[in-house]
């Protein structure tokens, strides 16, 4: 199956004139901007606009460019297709794919990390795992693939807080290779780093230049909250697989998820669509179910039993705990709010926040906690004070220390001190600005506990942890950081300063 056999005369001539005008203005690397999409373009997601988003920085390879315009239109053609779709999967082999998407690494630990792979032949995989001097350390098959359907193989047996490089073999072939470092030991002192951000949208996913920081800055790990690569597809799985189909076959993207373990939770476009949640009219809980399992298969979290997409996990001195703050919405009633988490969830968090035993716990909310910007819109504020009154005063009638709040949604990136009683607060940082989009305001109206804001579309940026407890006083650094490196923010914060007492 060819390109020319599936899309109209027009459209091959239209993507053929894309093509040359590309070669044209085409500069390696250089991180330019080559063609402009808006947010409001990028949520249509047609395919002439998915196209220009997948070559806006970086110019696609041909083969690639084959592949994914005939998987494309084999998924907006068949709603219930997908990876395994006869015709994707010859164009896969036509165009020498070896890999629909990854690797993607997730799940890190202190002795190793899981890769994720979708591969387009059932060969077996071979990983090899060398150490920071070049010498190999561990091998790892995986023999059982089938074509299409997603991969996850743990590495493991490794040493904690140490860099190794890899080399995925598929077959006999050399594919790809990548790097990691695994994470501290619980009972040691040291550093850590966790990168964080939202609302990277399509466009930042094909963005060489805020991927190139986050790499500079080589972070152990990163966590990402939200309307991440797909947009507004509603209960339109086919479509939703179109998207990441878009996102795994973008430069960009490859050689970010290839170098950091990512943590992600979903928000409203990755759900259904801006502002919308739970079982909205018009939707059934089968639509919810499939939304779920899709996402699941297109991620690297840990494993989680539950309904819903979120999970907690243990990462060097850090419990971090992301929250599914849309799929689990309800309308039922406690006292004259909806439920913002759902009871279930709800008495989740409350466990795991006491059973934690690590120094940190950091949670994520897809929105933000605070009520400061945009009056709570579509937030704790509007649906659920009663929950995160709950939440709050847990942390701190139990005297659990060392919890910060990370959010998204609302475009830009600020900081906020919210009180929780006269003598503490808790921080909460959203750097919802990996996509650069506008949004609100900056500052908000009454900013007397605000420590910084940026609009969207000022600045392209994600935020950092770096936890330091080596010292007496072990102690956390809050950054933010631009596309191009600049350092915009940065807040020390002493672990003291994080415990109720």
């Amino acid at each position: 199956m060819r390109f020319k056999n599936n899309i109209s005369a027009i459209q091959d001539i239209l993507f053929f004139l894309f093509i040359v005008a590309s070669f044209l203005s085409y500069g390696q690397h250089s991180g330019s901007v080559r063609h402009v999409v808006t947010l409001k373009e990028a949520h249509v997601g047609s395919i002439n606009i998915d196209t220009l988003l997948l070559n806006s920085y970086e110019m696609v390879p041909g083969n690639v460019m084959d592949y994914y315009l005939n998987a494309r239109f084999v998924l907006s053609e068949n709603a219930d297709a997908d990876f395994t779709h006869p015709e994707i999967l010859e164009s896969a082999r036509d165009n020498k794919i070896a890999f629909m998407g990854g690797p993607m690494l997730g799940n890190l630990t202190e002795s190793g990390v899981s890769i994720w792979l979708r591969p387009t032949e059932a060969k077996s995989l071979l990983i090899k795992v060398y150490n920071s001097d070049g010498t190999e350390e561990k091998s790892f098959f995986q023999n059982d693939n089938r074509a299409g359907i997603e991969q996850t193989i743990k590495l493991n047996g490794l040493a904690s807080d140490a860099n190794y490089n890899y080399v995925v073999f598929f077959g006999k072939d050399k594919i790809t290779e990548g790097s990691f470092k695994t994470a501290p030991n619980f009972q040691e002192s040291g550093m850590f780093k966790l990168a964080f951000g939202s609302c990277m949208h399509k466009i930042g996913v094909h963005n060489p230049n805020l991927v190139n920081q986050i790499l500079k800055r080589k972070p152990h790990a990163m966590a990402l909250i939200g309307d991440i690569a797909v947009d507004d597809r509603e209960n339109n799985i086919n479509m939703h697989r179109a998207d990441y189909l878009l996102r795994d076959v973008s430069p960009a993207w490859q050689r970010f998820a290839a170098n950091v373990p990512l943590y992600t939770t979903w928000d409203d476009h990755d759900y259904l669509n801006n502002d919308l949640n739970g079982i909205p009219d018009g939707f059934t809980k089968n639509d919810r179910q499939n939304l779920r399992a899709v996402w699941q298969q297109n991620w690297n979290n840990p494993e989680n039993e539950k309904d819903g997409i979120f999970f907690n996990t243990r990462i060097g001195p850090v419990e971090l705990i992301m929250l599914d703050t849309r799929s689990c919405r309800t309308n039922e009633k406690r006292g004259e709010y909806g439920s913002y988490l759902g009871l279930e969830q709800l008495n989740w968090l409350k466990e795991k926040l006491l059973q934690s035993t690590a120094p940190y716990k950091v949670i994520s909310s897809g929105t933000m906690w605070s009520d400061y910007i945009s009056n709570g819109k579509d937030s704790w504020g509007t649906w659920d004070t009663l929950a995160r009154h709950e939440i709050f005063h847990l942390i701190e009638k139990e005297n659990i220390p060392g919890v910060l709040l990370i959010s998204g949604d609302r475009h830009g990136a600020r900081a906020f001190k919210i009180p929780v009683t006269p003598e503490f607060s808790l921080y909460e940082f959203e750097a919802a600005s990996l996509g650069g989009v506008p949004g609100p305001n900056a500052i908000a109206k009454n900013a007397e506990n605000q420590l910084f804001g940026y609009e969207g579309e000022d600045i392209v940026a994600f935020g950092e942890f770096s936890f330091d407890t080596r010292s007496e006083k072990p102690l956390l650094v809050f950054k933010l950081i631009d596309q191009y490196g600049k350092i915009l923010e940065e807040k020390t914060l002493f672990y003291s300063e994080l415990a109720p007492e």
